[in-house]
């Protein structure tokens, strides 16, 4: 699906639909696409609103989860988005979390769908390797219960970067910044409404972390999606927007009901 990317000022973005406010935001490899079946079935009834996360163009200083939030922040600030439903799967989970955190007030509700903040197996200690195909393919297969959907135009688009020295230092930072900003001791800070959708086959935040995050969560739903790993909304978007959809329909502003 073709999508029109708008430009506000520093900032680009997908927005389509009316309605309240969903904002998604993706993960260290993640991109728009991985989003096309919610976008599709979620612009009937909101506001789903795409940001690009500056993953790789943020100076080295900031390209940390703070650095991350820094910007989700100013890009809210910038749009005058309010009450926003703010969904963010694994590294975007995390950067949601830390914002949640900073500015509850402009927070409807959170979803988190494999989040990082707690704990997360890394791609790795060799990782990223530079040159290995193979190797790439085999981690990238490790995001999904069906490795099948580690399609080669996946691959490639992982390849492509692991490829670039300076992308490389930067995903690193990220990832390094990921472990060390561990949310443990501030969850139960967090009393926005939050709903936790989990892959039973999620190998990278395995289901224990999805456990761990509704303990810690006072507001907290948390459901599992058989035979699905760490990319729900990829993998079983017909289940993920189910799921979604009840706890959006609860979470709805009065008017809007």
């Amino acid at each position: 699906m073709a999508y029109t990317i708008k430009e506000d000022g520093k900032f680009k973005f997908l927005e389509e639909g009316e309605g309240e406010v969903l904002m998604l935001l993706h993960g260290l490899f993640g991109a728009m696409s991985n989003f096309e079946p919610l976008i599709e079935h979620f612009k009937h009834t909101h506001k789903v609103v795409v940001p690009m996360l500056p993953l790789l163009e943020l100076d080295l200083l900031h390209t940390s989860v703070g650095g991350l939030k820094k910007f989700v922040s100013k890009f809210i600030d910038h749009r005058g988005y309010d009450n926003v439903h703010l969904m963010g799967n694994s590294l975007g989970g995390h950067v949601a979390l830390v914002y949640a955190l900073n500015k509850p007030e402009k927070i409807r509700s959170l979803i988190l769908t494999g989040s990082s903040g707690l704990f997360e197996n890394g791609m790795g200690d060799s990782y990223p390797k530079r040159g290995d195909k193979e190797y790439i393919r085999n981690k990238t297969s490790l995001t999904f219960y069906d490795p099948a959907l580690a399609t080669e135009e996946l691959v490639n688009e992982v390849f492509e970067i692991t490829n670039n020295r300076l992308k490389v230092i930067k995903i690193i930072a990220l990832a390094k910044s990921a472990i060390r900003n561990n949310l443990g001791e501030e969850l139960n800070k967090i009393k926005i409404p939050t709903c936790l959708i989990w892959g039973n086959n999620d190998t990278i935040t395995p289901p224990f972390v999805g456990e761990e995050f509704h303990k810690l969560m006072p507001n907290s739903e948390l459901h599992f999606i058989d035979k699905c790993g760490h990319a729900p909304m990829m993998e079983v978007p017909k289940t993920f927007n189910e799921i979604l959809e009840v706890f959006l329909k609860k979470m709805a502003l009065p008017q809007n009901k």
